[in-house]
This record gives C-alpha cells, structure tokens and sequence, in this order.
C-alpha cells in the first residue's frame, strides 16, 4: 500500500478481483464449518403455558382478601419457592431429565441448570407465562404442565396459609386487647366505687344535696336559739316558782324536827330541794344532801302506817304551786332532751356538710383522673371495636381461600408439544458464519493490500516518484511475442532509462 494512496470504488473491485480467491477461500471454509457446526447442535423445544390470575368470585365490596399483594411481588415469592431445589430435583428424577449431566455432574449443578432453562414472565396484568426448554419436546410439554400445576398448588396453599395467619395474628391481638380492655373496665370500676358520690357526674346533686343541708342546718339552728330561749323562760319561772313555794325558815327546820309528821317534813324537804336546784348546780353538796334527806323522808313515809288525817286542812295555795313546780319541770326536762336532740342533729347534718364540702372540692381532680381513665378507655374500646371487625373479615376471608373462591390461578393457555426446535436457528447460524467468513477473507485481501508496495498503475507511479509517465509497457509473457520487434524493444528500454532503471512496472 502507497504512503497517501487514495482508493475509489473502482479501486476496492479492482482489488477485490485481484484477491478474489483470498476472499472466496476463507468465506467457504468458515460457512462450511459454520454449517457442520450447526448441524451438530441438538435441538431444543420450548413449551409454555400461559396462566390466567382469576379475581375472587365474592364481590370486593362483600369481602376484603387479606392477600392483596401486587402480582410482581407475588411471582418472585413463588419463583423462589418453585425453583428451589427442594422442588424442582424430583423434577429431575420423575421425568428422567439430564441424564448425561447427571451422571458427570452433582446434583446442585443440575438443578440450576433445569433453572436457568425455566422462564416466567408477566404477559399482562391478569396473566404471566411459564416456559421450558429442553432436548425433549414432549418433557418440555410434560415439564411445563408440571411447573404450571406448582404455580396454582403453591400460589392457593400460600394464599391459604397467608389468611390463615392474618386470622391468627388478629385473634391474638383481639384477646391482648380485650384483655388490657377488661383490666381497665376494672380500674374505671373500681375508681368509680372508691370515689362514688364525688364523681364529677355527680357535682351538680351534691351541690344540690348541700344546699338543702345547709337549710336544715340553719332550721335547726333557728330551732335550738327558740328552744334555749324556752329553756330559760322555764328555769326563770322555775326559780320564781320555788321562791315563792319555800317555807319559812321555822317551817323548814320543822322538816327535821321530830315533832312534825312525816308528810310534812317530805313537803318541806321537796321544796328545800327545789330551792337549791334553782341556785346551786346538781352536784353541790347542799343538792346532794337534801336530795338524801328526801329519798330517806319518802321511804318512811312509805314504811309509816297511815295516819289519820290531818284536822288541818292543806291549803289550796301550796298545791297549786306545787303543780305549777311540776309542769315547769317537766318543761324543762322536755326542753333540755329537745336542746340535746337537735344538737346531735346539728352536729351529724354538720358532718355531712363537711363530707359534701370535700366532695365538691375535689371533683375537679377527680374529674381529671376520670377524663384520663375514660380516654385511655375509649381509646382501648376503639382498638378492640377495629380489631374485632378486622378479625371479622380476615376470618371471612381466610373461609374463602379454604373453599377456594378467592383469588385463583387458572391455565389460560395450556403447554402443547413442540411441532419445531425452538434452538438453535440454523440459518441465522449458517449466514452469520458466512459472513464472518467473507469478512475474514476481506480482511486478508486488506492485511495483503497493506503490505503490497509495487506500483500497478501511471497513478502509483506519479504519486510514489513525482515524475511524468511517458510511456506505460504492458505485462508480457516470457514465450510471448514482442509486438514491434526491434522497435518495441529499444522503446521499452527507453522507458526504463527515464524511469532511472531502477523498478519494473
């Protein structure tokens, strides 16, 4: 090849007839082995079958499936299931698949390559495709039914498997919630029982309830002012009345005198005692000692035999007195149980004024810790109402994978026998080998094109010795005549001179 040579169309065909047996005998050796080779390659069948994923026959708006997972996802768990080694060596086994692998291969080997000839694409949204390939058309077929078979097994048992343990996990989270639902029942309960009547429901009755005791405590304190006031109008008149009842003090020395009848020492001992009563307190020991001198007075009279009465008359002053004496008495008694009666009220309606007032005080802490137990409560409550329910339909749905009207496979299209090889494409092989061949031999021409240095035409020569061509001698034949004789001769020897006798065209 010349240094700067520029090649045209002309140039490559003429090249191209030059060299044509250096192109042509590459190109026929390697499509020739190309068609050898690809005679001996076995061929392979392919077998698919299409499965159709069939909605749940109950409507969505009846029952919500647990299973709700996007196809993709669920053909890759189920790839991985079905492709596994567990399932696909009794494959092997059953359907006495590589046998010549088997015998020089371990087992691991061989089910990955049974993995590598299976294919599972998603053909649409509602469908995928389940493919094998194999030297044997009819396992292919056999295969392919096979693995389309573990696809629906697996996908309803997985189906199955997955509500049931949704059904299961719900169930347990219902009873810890109904649990924890049950403790806090019981700790409302038993708050409302330790705080019953200062309850924050029950503010407004005991505000009710103390203001109607504060109304009979102020009734009872009306009551008691009356009934003090009584008692001292009574223990004023009680002491009038004893005044002017007393004997004089000759009368009263004659209650002790022997001389004078026993009934008249009592009357005047009776009326001593009222005297003191009026002026000294029960326990001073005048009172003390006419309160003897009276008791030892009436039991004599009462042991005395009857006397004779009296020649002198009792005068109707004393015993009107005495009556009057014994009315304020019974006043007075009467008034001082009243007094003491109406104080014990005082003092219980005042306990419960009490009791009522811490009542109404704390139902503002009260009802702060109640807000927080019935929150927590209803919160609970909500939980447990939204798990129940859910366990509800997860049950619902788990019964319908057990009767196996959810979500199902289906075999759409089904696996058929290979009625051609699928592999290897003999004529793609067979041209591509061709060509690779010209192309060999093209290269070959080129290689020896590159490495070519003579001159063929007036164009080499101009462009390697810039010099003008002036004459162009034809390739002759050694045992060829010389057209021109002697003229052609000293031409052509003068066209070697001028050429510098050096090269040869």
């Amino acid at each position: 090849m010349l240094p700067g040579r520029k090649y045209g169309p002309e140039d490559f065909l003429r090249i191209a007839w030059q060299r044509k047996w250096i192109i042509l005998l590459p190109a026929v050796l390697v499509a020739a082995a190309t068609v050898m080779y690809a005679r001996s390659l076995p061929d392979i069948f392919r077998s698919e079958t299409t499965i159709l994923i069939v909605p749940q026959r109950v409507p969505e708006s009846y029952v919500h499936a647990t299973v709700t997972s996007r196809i993709e996802d669920r053909l890759g768990s189920l790839r991985q299931q079905i492709l596994s080694r567990a399932k696909l060596e009794p494959l092997v086994v059953n359907y006495h698949l590589y046998e010549q692998e088997r015998a020089s291969m371990p087992m691991e080997a061989v089910v990955e390559r049974m993995r590598q000839a299976i294919n599972v694409d998603i053909v649409r949204d509602d469908a995928f495709s389940i493919s094998y390939v194999s030297t044997n058309a009819t396992a292919a077929k056999e295969v392919a039914e096979r693995l389309a078979s573990l696809f629906i097994e697996e996908n309803t048992n997985e189906r199955e498997v997955l509500a049931e343990g949704t059904n299961q996990f719900l169930e347990t989270q219902l009873e810890a919630a109904r649990k924890r639902l049950e403790d806090h029942e019981a700790k409302l309960a038993d708050y409302r029982r330790r705080y019953a009547g200062a309850l924050p429901s029950q503010l407004e009755s005991n505000l009710q309830i103390l203001n109607s005791i504060n109304l009979q405590v102020q009734g009872i304190t009306n009551d008691l002012a009356r009934d003090r006031d009584a008692l001292i109008v009574v223990e004023r008149s009680l002491n009038d009345a004893g005044a002017a009842a007393a004997p004089p003090p000759a009368a009263r020395a004659d209650a002790t005198s022997p001389g004078t009848s026993l009934p008249d020492r009592l009357a005047a001992a009776q009326a001593s005692l009222e005297e003191l009563r009026t002026r000294l307190k029960p326990e001073h020991p005048d009172v003390v000692a006419a309160q003897r001198l009276v008791a030892d007075l009436e039991q004599k009279v009462a042991a005395a035999p009857p006397a004779a009465p009296s020649t002198a008359a009792v005068r109707p002053a004393n015993a009107a007195a005495d009556r009057r004496l014994d009315e304020l008495r019974t006043q007075r008694e009467n008034l001082t149980r009243e007094i003491a009666r109406k104080q014990e009220e005082e003092a219980r309606i005042r306990s419960q004024i009490a009791s009522y007032q811490a009542r109404v005080e704390e139902a503002p802490a009260r009802e702060s810790e109640l807000t927080g137990l019935t929150r927590d409560y209803e919160t609970l409550q909500n939980i447990y109402t939204g798990l129940l329910a859910k366990k509800e339909d997860a049950a619902i749905a788990a019964n319908l994978e057990r009767r196996q009207i959810g979500e199902q496979f289906k075999v759409l299209d089904a696996a058929r026998v290979a009625q051609r090889p699928f592999s290897p494409n003999r004529m793609q092989i067979n041209a591509i080998g061709s060509f690779g061949g010209v192309m060999l031999g093209l290269l070959f021409a080129a290689l020896l094109e590159y490495r070519d240095s003579t001159l063929k035409s007036e164009e080499d020569v101009r462009m390697a010795l810039s010099l003008p061509v002036l004459a162009a001698i034809p390739l002759l034949a050694a045992d060829a005549p010389v057209p021109g004789g002697r003229l052609g001769l000293n031409a052509a020897r003068l066209a070697r001179a001028l050429t510098g006798g050096s090269r040869e065209s």
